[in-house]
Order: C-alpha cells, then structure tokens, then sequence
C-alpha cells in the first residue's frame, strides 16, 4: 500500500463469484443477474462486472445510462439493462451500446415503438409493472390502456416483463403474496415474455418468486439477505484504517469534540485516518464498540471519542505493539457490513455505496 493511503477498501472478487453461484443454485432453473449499480454497491462496478462476466453471468442492471456506458465494453456478449428507464434524448446512446432500457410508463412505451418503426426493426426492451412499489413502472392505469389497445406494444420486442419486491426480507409479510398475485394477472394481460420478479431476499422465498431471472445486488456484496437469521452470504470487504498517531493521555482526560469520552486509566490513544468524510459515519460514535488489529491478537480495539470529518480515535492501551503506520479493521467478517449499519441507524446498503472515493479500492482474486 502507498504511504498516502490511510483508508483502504479490501475487495475479495471470489467471495463475490461465489456469492453470485450460490444464488444461482436458489434461482435454477432460472438465471440470476448481477445488479451492478451505485459502482457494484460502492466495491467498484468494472472490476466486480468484469469479475462476474468471467465466471459466467450474462445478465447485468445498472440504475441509469451514464454507469451502464463504460461497463458495455467489459461485457462484450452480455444483457445490460438500466432500471429507471429512459430518459428523453438518450435514444441513441441506447442503440448504439446495445443497451436495453427498463420501460415503465406508457410515455416510455410510445417513445420505444415510434423509435423501433423508424428503424425498421423490433428494439428489444424490459417492461416494469409496478405492483406494490408505487415508484417507477406501469401501475394499473398504464396496464389497462394497453390491453385496450395491444398495438401499442408493436414493434417491442420484450425481453422480459420486470417488478420489484417491496419486503423480501420479510417472508411472513403478506406484501409478498399480494405481489406475486398483481404479477401473475399483469403478466396475463400482456405479451408472453421471461419474467423477473426476485431480488437477493427473493430468492429466499418460496421458489414461485425465482421465475426466469433474479435481480441479486445486495447478497453479491456480502449483506445478509436474511435478516434475523445466519448470513447465507460470503462477506467480500474488509474496511481498513491506518493509525497516525498514538499518545498517552493520563486519568482523566477526553478524546475528541465535545469530551464524548474520558479516560478512566491512563491511556495510549491511537488516531486513525478515516472519518466522516470517508463514509465512516458519526452516527457511529459510541456506538461500534470495537476494531482489530491488522495481526489479530484475540482482543479487540475499543473505539472511542466522536468520529470527526477525517479522524477516528481508538483506545490501544491494551496493545502496546500497535503504532504509527499500523491498520486496523473496522469492517469485515468479524464485523461484517450488517453490523456497522445497525450501530449506525441505517442499511448495510447505505455503508458501502456511501464509502467515499478516499477510500482506497483494493482487489483480492
């Protein structure tokens, strides 16, 4: 690692491809897709995108045009789709990538048809009906103006008809049912096509929600797609931080603004080069009780002190071989992403799509 770096992202592209095979094993006989948006999660999309097209997947989503560009070389013979759709004027950009555009609105559906008689040819796109979301995709409106009016299809060649789940990770919540009986009568109504109905938690419903394509982003990236139970997942990250500087501080004494913290003994602090403007939240602070040592020894580092925009203090009394120079794990398989994210009041997707471009990204194949 270069001297400069003090915050450095481990990613383990293996873990990731056996993630992505273990899901294929829930999903068959259907395929899983790689969603890749928010630059795979924050762990870098080329490399993770590549990473998987190598081991075999052929199906890849992003959220918007301008991530799925720069990815269309790296897989050469695979889908690419963009999840919210469209926007006006970017037409060409799709034709020319072989990019394919998620539709959900019938303004949508009449820019695509009138597109595809001008060509000439059949464009082929993904449909999303909503049922339940009540975000992007045809709501029930949009679903009866086209079986009034079939045509309007004409010229779409469909890919596969799309929705999302509101509450996978909940198997019990009626949500789930009520949706997959919206899909089966949408779908009834429209032009026979693949399906794709489940994302990472889906595919841990029963087998009904698997249909011929799963949409797995956050179970790619080691977040446990079952919560309240074992993570079926491999965790592929490991969040690194350089120690700066180590002091003592007597009895007594506080850490960091607003004396958050005092020292019930006499201390050795050790100041680490990640912080808030890192993407290490301050939502942390007296919160995540604990980092190891890069060599780790059976005891932790208790982390002290409020996290500030640069800096994060911790308390290595209790290793005295640590020093300048040294790392520290803050996220990892001892505290895996789900973890982070419950001490911080939010989502593990939150933590790793909000790890900021200081963080240095390394690749472990």
């Amino acid at each position: 690692m270069a001297t400069d770096e003090t915050a450095v992202l481990s990613v383990d592209l293996a873990a990731i491809v056996a993630n992505w095979q273990a899901l294929c094993r829930r999903g068959a006989p259907g395929a899983v897709a790689a969603v890749v948006k928010a630059d795979a999660y924050g762990l870098g999309a080329a490399r993770v995108a590549r990473q998987l097209y190598a081991a075999g997947c052929r199906h890849f989503f992003t959220a918007h045009l301008s991530e799925a560009l720069p990815l269309r070389p790296l897989l050469p013979q695979g889908m690419l789709a963009v999840l919210n759709g469209p926007l006006p004027g970017t037409e060409p950009d799709y034709l020319a990538h072989h990019i394919l555009p998620v539709l959900g609105s019938l303004d949508a559906i009449d820019r695509w048809t009138a597109l595809a008689r001008r060509e000439g040819r059949p464009l082929p796109v993904l449909l999303h009906v909503d049922t339940g979301m009540h975000r992007l995709g045809l709501d029930a409106a949009g679903l009866a103006a086209l079986a009034a009016d079939p045509l309007r299809l004409a010229g779409l060649e469909l890919r596969y008809l799309v929705t999302h789940l509101v509450a996978a990770e909940m198997p019990d919540d009626p949500a789930n049912a009520a949706q997959l009986a919206r899909f089966a009568a949408a779908c009834a109504a429209l032009p026979q096509a693949p399906r794709s109905f489940a994302n990472s938690s889906g595919l841990f419903l029963d087998a009904r929600f698997a249909f011929d394509l799963a949409r797995a982003g956050a179970a790619l990236y080691g977040i446990n797609p079952t919560p309240g139970h074992a993570n079926p997942m491999r965790v592929p990250v490991r969040l690194n931080a350089r120690i700066l500087q180590v002091r003592n501080v007597p009895a007594g004494a506080t850490v960091g603004y607003n004396a958050t913290w005092r020292a019930a003994r006499p201390s050795r602090i050790a100041t680490l080069g990640i912080g808030y403007a890192d993407g290490w939240r301050r939502a942390l602070s007296g919160r995540l009780p604990a980092a190891w040592p890069a060599d780790f020894d059976g005891a932790p580092v208790p982390l002290v002190g409020r996290v500030s925009m640069d800096l994060t203090t911790c308390d290595v009394t209790d290793h005295p071989a640590l020093g300048p120079g040294d790392w520290l794990e803050l996220m990892g398989p001892r505290c895996p992403p789900d973890e982070v994210a419950e001490a911080a009041g939010t989502n593990a997707y939150e933590i790793l799509t909000g790890l900021g471009p200081r963080v240095v990204r390394t690749y472990v194949t």
